[in-house]
């Protein structure tokens, strides 16, 4: 009679288990590079000697840092732009045009995700120099939206594989037209695909880093080949320093999200 509650306490204790090991596995690193970050010796050292905030200001001082920040911005920015018209258009034709092997023609807008990224900037590097373009700005956010999109078509799919196609009827029926139902009743109920997409677009662009190292031009370059190029030469707490600001980034991205759709809404893709 006490042998399956003491089971069912082993399972449970056993599943803690586990997902706690997984969550210490994942957050490990990130701990590492707070205490990287915040600790005043020029080294990992453990446990830290004290906290400070040396390394920070070197970090927010420097005008390459500064500069790769702002630039890694402006690319993730127009990326995300990009990605998310092009993948929420192409997610709506997929799903709603009918087309012709559209199975065929899914896989292949996924392609990028299973194509290793230095292999995909190789190619567009020697497309811009058979071009004779040169690496220009747009060459670089045309690289990051080709990896972008199939996270917005993904998420975007996601969506419309189970939306109510009567409620575009009912607003047809009602007058509206084409464009007027896309965006007064499609665009908002795909809302949490569409802008969870833009995240991912926004996150992959900004941390981009095997494309960028074959498009960035001397003087324009993010801040991944930056911290790449930093560590040849040197690795203190600046490395840290700028490893904690691309995270607490990426974390009022997610917060955005929260507050513009909600991560409830999100999560039921």
């Amino acid at each position: 009679m006490t042998s399956a509650p003491l089971s069912l306490r082993f399972g449970r204790f056993c599943y803690l288990a586990f997902n706690i090991g997984v969550l210490v596995f994942l957050l490990a690193p990130i701990a590492i590079v707070f205490v990287f970050a915040l600790n005043p010796t020029p080294y990992i050292q453990f446990p830290p000697v004290g906290v400070s905030m040396r390394w920070f200001e070197k970090f927010f001082a420097s005008r390459d840092f500064m500069n790769a920040l702002w630039f890694s911005l402006k690319v993730a920015v127009l990326t995300t732009v990009a990605a998310t018209v092009f993948g929420a258009s192409a997610a709506l034709a997929l799903a709603r045009g009918r087309l012709p092997g559209s199975r065929a023609i899914t896989a292949i807008m996924l392609s990028p995700l299973m194509l290793p990224a230095i292999l995909t900037g190789l190619a567009l590097f020697q497309t811009y120099v058979l071009l004779d373009v040169g690496r220009p700005t747009w060459g670089l956010v045309l690289g990051h939206t080709l990896v972008s999109i199939p996270y917005v078509v993904r998420t975007t799919l996601a969506v419309l594989h189970n939306f109510d196609t009567r409620l575009e009827e009912a607003a047809q029926n009602l007058g509206a037209g084409a464009l007027r139902t896309y965006f007064e009743v499609t665009l908002p109920l795909t809302k949490p695909g569409v802008m969870a997409g833009a995240v991912f677009a926004f996150i992959v662009s900004f941390d981009q880093f095997p494309i960028s190292l074959f498009l960035v031009s001397p003087g324009h370059e993010t801040l991944p080949i930056t911290l790449f190029n930093y560590l040849k030469f040197d690795l203190d707490g600046t490395i840290g320093a700028a490893s904690v600001v691309s995270i607490v980034l990426a974390v009022l991205v997610v917060i955005g999200l929260d507050r513009t759709v909600g991560l409830r809404s999100t999560a039921q893709l």
